[in-house]
């Protein structure tokens, strides 16, 4: 612990209160600025240490401890990263719906850029398994429905039909987020207010990781689109090849 960052220096602020994420269930750290009047600490990433949240990065002029700082974060990389996190919820269901409720999540990654989602399946999933889990997921999206959160004590979560993790460890109380009528999941994240904030969801890749499980690689909204036209340009461009 210091009590002090010089312009320039890299370390850790803790706050008493923050609107930033700490990485955590797969969702990545926010990251932003803390403003003060001297000037601002970047926030490269968010973490958590014990039941602290560490903001860390770089001071861009000097910081003391006790100092009050406007935290800002990166409100356009978090709301991807939102789009994308609601979207894993719905692709975990959708899931379960077209290959079998034996699937379940077996890690996951949510940024600004993409998903990755990680489940159990004994074998390779079709080309026509996975354009059915896309439609449906798509077809969620457009329905626009709410998203619930709730905190509610763990039994009545299961008897709610949440889906746990197995082999985690919950507390008495727990969180619920409900997508409509197509989601029930146990998370701690940060959700998107209706599923057509979501806009569009596109699997880019399918592919075994282990023994087992799958990985499925997906984008969202802009970067769905970004997909889709650079898929449609270069098959435009090998049509032209080949006349």
């Amino acid at each position: 612990a210091v009590d002090t960052l010089a312009n320039g220096q890299q370390g850790i602020v803790v706050l008493n209160q923050t609107p930033f994420y700490a990485e955590s269930g797969g969702q990545a750290g926010d990251t932003g600025y803390l403003q003060y009047t001297a000037g601002q600490f970047q926030v490269k990433d968010t973490v958590k240490l014990g039941n602290a949240f560490a903001h860390q990065g770089v001071a861009q002029a000097k910081l003391s401890i006790s100092q009050k700082v406007e935290a800002q974060i990166d409100t356009q990389r978090r709301a991807a990263i939102v789009k994308n996190h609601s979207a894993t919820h719905l692709l975990h269901a959708a899931l379960r719906k077209v290959l079998g409720e034996h699937v379940t999540q077996k890690g996951s990654l949510v940024d600004a850029d993409k998903l990755r989602f990680d489940f159990s399946h004994f074998e390779g999933v079709t080309e026509a398994e996975l354009a059915s889990v896309e439609s449906i997921v798509n077809d969620e999206i457009r329905l626009n429905a709410e998203r619930q959160t709730e905190l509610m004590a763990i039994d009545d979560a299961k008897e709610k039909g949440a889906m746990a993790l197995f082999g985690e460890k919950y507390d008495d109380q727990v969180r619920v987020v409900t997508l409509g009528e197509f989601s029930t999941e146990l998370c701690g994240g940060v959700h998107v207010n209706r599923t057509g904030d979501i806009g569009l969801l596109k699997i880019t890749s399918e592919a075994g990781i282990a023994a087992g499980v799958r990985r499925i690689e997906a984008v969202t909204a802009t970067a769905a689109l970004d997909h889709i036209g650079n898929q449609f340009n270069a098959l435009s461009k090998i049509a032209r090849l080949v006349k």
